[in-house]
């Protein structure tokens, strides 16, 4: 008779985290401190490109943002909601 045929047997619940996430945590953790040393190694390369960010910003803000502008789909209404 083998222990899965006794009626009493009944598999112990698993108590904590299992391999998956105990893995998951590992990695997050060394992510974490690549991600500290890599900033403090390149500081200065990516605070000396923050200030190009507003002018480069620019082009994109314009192409996104007034993209529909020239484009009246009034229908040929002069005073129509969408003609703006």
């Amino acid at each position: 008779m083998s222990v899965q045929d006794q009626s009493g047997y009944r598999e112990r619940p698993q108590e904590g985290l299992s391999l998956k996430a105990k893995a998951g945590l590992v990695l997050m953790g060394f992510m974490a401190i690549a991600g500290v040393l890599l900033f403090t190694e390149h500081r200065a390369h990516v605070l000396g490109l923050l200030v190009w960010l507003p002018l480069l910003a620019c082009p994109l803000m314009h192409f996104f943002m007034h993209g529909r502008h020239g484009h009246h789909h009034g229908g040929g209404r002069p005073n129509g909601p969408r003609s703006v």
